[in-house]
């Protein structure tokens, strides 16, 4: 593959915002990483104050032409739902948060707790109960109200099932609160430069998405090959834009033109 058709124009990316969150059962071509965990391998975190950054806190999003906000606190949340997980389809993707994807950790996607969270989840159907870290957004099917990494899945029992009914609990973490005193960010931060529109197994598919994209948009567009492992992605984003108000209005823009996925990425 040339270098010349990589190079389309200047870049646009994806990641897994929504790469994790869009599953029936798992995501087509999903499943168990290579090495299959038992139970006593799965750590549970140990909670933390942490900042909240703009880095998958954006809100509103838009995710399949519905709507989301990103609560300012997860204080006092509680819900009750089904659970599912993603595994070897992700490994090695970046997190909303822009983190890289570890299916071995105990990590979580959700639609609004703000990123990163702490939860406790427990699995209503056997009691097992462990604590889970949020960096990520999802899951975006409508009967589903947390996405657990494989790791998690196989601790609460349901890595052999695709589904569990959980029960998910925020943990207040002593110092966090202040940490978030400031609020969600409004605007990407300084850094924020690309609109990353998609992401693609084959090669064919990237370019044809950047071909259309080079016609309708009026910033650069730019695929890119990933490689890993033995395998490959390619993303495809625009941007450089350096102009926060602008990059905004290209975001806008693409979600009018259909492009529903749409997230903001740093360099």
């Amino acid at each position: 593959m040339s270098r010349a058709l990589i190079q389309l124009g200047t870049s646009l990316a994806l990641a897994c915002l929504q790469a994790a969150c869009t599953q029936t059962q798992l995501e087509p071509g999903d499943g168990k990483p290579l090495y299959e965990l038992s139970a006593d391998e799965v750590v549970d975190p140990i909670p933390r104050p942490e900042k909240l950054v703009a880095a998958g806190n954006f809100s509103p999003y838009q995710v399949n032409g519905r709507t989301y906000r990103v609560m300012t606190t997860g204080a006092g949340y509680r819900e009750r739902g089904v659970a599912s997980w993603y595994g070897r389809k992700f490994h090695g993707r970046k997190t909303a948060n822009g983190e890289t994807f570890n299916a071995y950790l105990a990590t979580a996607a959700h639609r609004s707790l703000p990123i990163p969270a702490w939860v406790r989840v427990t699995n209503l159907d056997n009691g097992r109960s462990m604590v889970v870290r949020v960096n990520d957004r999802g899951p975006f099917h409508p009967d589903r109200i947390i996405d657990l990494s494989y790791a998690a899945a196989v601790k609460l029992g349901f890595a052999d099932l695709g589904t569990a009914r959980v029960e998910v609990v925020a943990i207040d973490v002593p110092g966090s609160r202040d940490l978030r005193a400031g609020g969600l960010p409004g605007a990407p931060p300084a850094g924020y430069r690309y609109i990353q529109v998609g992401a693609f197994s084959q090669a064919e598919s990237a370019y044809a998405l950047g071909q259309r994209l080079q016609g309708q948009m009026s910033a650069p567009v730019a695929i890119s090959e990933i490689v890993l492992g033995d395998g490959a992605f390619y993303r495809v984003r625009v941007g450089p834009v350096n102009d926060h108000q602008r990059l905004l209005a290209l975001q806008s823009q693409l979600q009018t033109l259909g492009y529903t996925e749409t997230r903001l990425m740093p360099d």
